[in-house]
This record gives C-alpha cells, sequence and structure tokens, in this order.
C-alpha cells in the first residue's frame, strides 16, 4: 500500500543517512500504456513549485538595452547579440553553458537569432528559451523560473524532477509534489491510468513509494 504524500516525504527524510552535503529531494515517475516513441504522447511540463525547488537555479537573460539592465538583478548572466554571435562560433562553450544553465530566457525578437546560432545545442536538451514579449516584466519571469522544475519523460518510461531539499519540511515537499502530480494525470492520455508508481527519496536515501 503506497504511503500519503506527506507520511511518503516524512519516511524518505528519515530513512535517508547522514551526508556531509545537502541532499535534493527527488520523485520518480513510471508511466505505463503509453507510446513513448510517440513524441505528441511525451510529458513535457514546466511546473512551478508553490513550496520552491529549494535549490539554486541558474537562469541566463539574452537581451539589451533597460531589459538587460532589469536582469541583472536576478540573472545568473546576461547575453546580448555579440555574445550569442560568440556561442554560435564556439560549439564546446556554448555546450557547456547549455549543460550548466537551468532556464534561458530571451527577448523575442532576439528569438530566430537564437535558433539559428544555439537551435541545434539547446534544442535537443529542452533548453530553448522563454520568449519575454515588450510588455513582459523580466524581474519576474525569472523570480517566478526560478521556482520552476521540468517533467520531462522523453522516450524513457521512468524519469525523475526535483521537488525540493532535504532541509524543507515534509509538507512543503509534499505540497510541491501534490502540484506536479495533479499536473501530470491532467496531462497524460489516461491520467491516473497511465501512471506505474511514484516514489520519492533524497539523493543517496531509498525510495518510498507515494502512490500506487
Amino acid at each position: 500500500m503506497a504511503d500519503t504524500i506527506v507520511d511518503a516525504v516524512s519516511r524518505a527524510l528519515d530513512e535517508a543517512p547522514e551526508r556531509n552535503f545537502r541532499e535534493t529531494v527527488d520523485l520518480a515517475i513510471n508511466l505505463r500504456d503509453l507510446d513513448l516513441n510517440d513524441p505528441s504522447k511525451r510529458v513535457d511540463e514546466s511546473i512551478v513549485l508553490p513550496a520552491g525547488t529549494g535549490q539554486e537555479t541558474k537562469i541566463v537573460v539574452f537581451a539589451t538595452g533597460e531589459t538587460a539592465l532589469q536582469a541583472e538583478e536576478v540573472a545568473d548572466q546576461v547575453m546580448d547579440g555579440d555574445d550569442l554571435e560568440d556561442l554560435g562560433d564556439d560549439t564546446d562553450a556554448a555546450k557547456d553553458l547549455a549543460d550548466e544553465i537551468d532556464f534561458f530566457v530571451a527577448e523575442a525578437n532576439m528569438m530566430q537569432d537564437i535558433g539559428r546560432y544555439l537551435g541545434t545545442v539547446l534544442g535537443p536538451r529542452g533548453k530553448m528559451p522563454t520568449p519575454l514579449q515588450p510588455d513582459d516584466d523580466v524581474v519576474e519571469v525569472v523570480n517566478r523560473m526560478k521556482n520552476t522544475v521540468q517533467l520531462r519523460s522523453r522516450d524513457r518510461r521512468t524519469f525523475h524532477t526535483r521537488v525540493g531539499a532535504e532541509d524543507m519540511s515534509a509538507d512543503e515537499i509534499a505540497e510541491n509534489i501534490d502540484v506536479i502530480v495533479r499536473r501530470l494525470e491532467a496531462t497524460l492520455e489516461k491520467g491516473p491510468l497511465n501512471i506505474d508508481g511514484i516514489f520519492v527519496k533524497t539523493t543517496m536515501g531509498p525510495s518510498v513509494e507515494v502512490r500506487a
């Protein structure tokens, strides 16, 4: 019998061995009765966690002018058109950046150039930038993304996402998991029937089933 979300999180936290680093708390999701070779059946969702991720989320903003100045207050790095061209000429640097950064944001008028210079690097990683419209508040967008995780199955029946950190409360982590499960059930073709099992664990700890 699967535990309730709060009980499962509490057990996962309690049973995790002591480590000399701050562990993340992850959710493992097993799907069933889905043809994941069909891209339209795959899970690909960005979800804002109500209690936050409990971890640092790295964000790069492609922007110029006033938007770039505002972005410097909240983003890890701000890049302009020249930086973009430089990355386009240095595939290794572009790949390193793509692997290091969680999310990219870009002014809408830069998206075409980003596709040209970085599309082959960011596209396969599912990290093409979120377009920033002229009336969007870049600070608000970046701050929201700091609490965002990607729920992405690709073609795998089992996939993972971050739901918190070990020093968050069980209630906070459970609240995050509840939001993820609700979104997942709403996204899947047959809702809960497409879920084979959900497990929560710390980085090095044992898995605890949340639901069957």
